[in-house]
């Protein structure tokens, strides 16, 4: 009788959460619009974010900021789940642009609130779109903006790492700027694929030594791959890339 109760209620709450959630969605979208300066409407964000996986009961801990240089550098990250995101703006420092999938523009408020802080969007589906909006985020490399990438493009319902497109690693190269790869612990299980519903409990950002884009060895593909080897070495979880490589044999 008790397992029935408890699960009601997990569910009630999870519904009163999320309620909860886009309402401070939607009161950080209205106050993007006239809070003046960049890094105050991102501050703003982060704490919003915070307040949100406060009521959400998603506890989080990061270990490693320290890893992060004071200067420009592009983070890339494992990508299982919508609250990754959420994450990393409640943990990052305010100085970085997110660099999204260019569909999420188009989304009510949520497109509004990503331009206004900063957001860089990236065309997944065209080659022209792709090559124009992979130009434009390396130059904002080159200018020295801080970025946060989720090399994997995207996330679905397999547990487990997908390989990593090249562009973050490209435009790090091109900027002379260091990629510090961090890893999402627990997110998938505290929000899955399928599920609107936010599982109560613990989701861990750990942030891994950086890597440096310059040297006569150093290439893209290089970059990635060791980028990828070090999360993958972090993460609980199997190698897609690896097994889909290994299938096609």
């Amino acid at each position: 009788m008790l397992r029935p109760v408890a699960g009601a209620l997990r569910i009630a709450y999870g519904i009163l959460a999320l309620a909860i959630f886009c309402l401070l969605f939607a009161i950080a979208a209205l106050l993007v619009l006239v809070v003046p300066r960049l890094e105050w409407r991102r501050s703003l964000v982060r704490s919003l974010a915070r307040t949100a996986l406060f009521v959400l009961r998603v506890r989080v801990a990061v270990a490693g900021l320290e890893q992060l240089p004071p200067g420009p550098c592009i983070v890339v990250a494992n990508h299982s789940s919508y609250l990754d995101g959420l994450v990393l703006n409640a943990t990052m420092p305010p100085r970085f642009s997110f660099v999204i999938k260019r569909e999420a523009a188009q989304t009510p408020l949520l497109g509004v609130l990503l331009r206004r802080i900063g957001a860089e969007f990236v065309d997944r589906h065209s080659s022209s779109g792709r090559q124009r909006d992979a130009r434009r985020v390396i130059r904002r490399a080159e200018q020295g903006h801080s970025l946060v990438f989720f090399p994997e493009g995207t996330f679905d319902e397999v547990v487990g790492l997908k390989r990593f497109h090249v562009g973050a690693f490209a435009a790090a190269i091109r900027g002379q700027v260091p990629v510090v790869p961090a890893v999402i612990h627990g997110a998938r299980r505290a929000l899955p694929s399928h599920s609107v519903i936010v599982n109560a409990g613990r989701v861990g950002v750990e942030i891994l030594q950086p890597l440096q884009s310059s040297g006569p060895a150093v290439t893209a593909e290089s970059l990635r791959d060791e980028a990828r080897r070090r999360i993958l070495a972090r993460l609980d979880e199997p190698d897609l890339a690896a097994a889909a490589s290994v299938a096609s044999r």
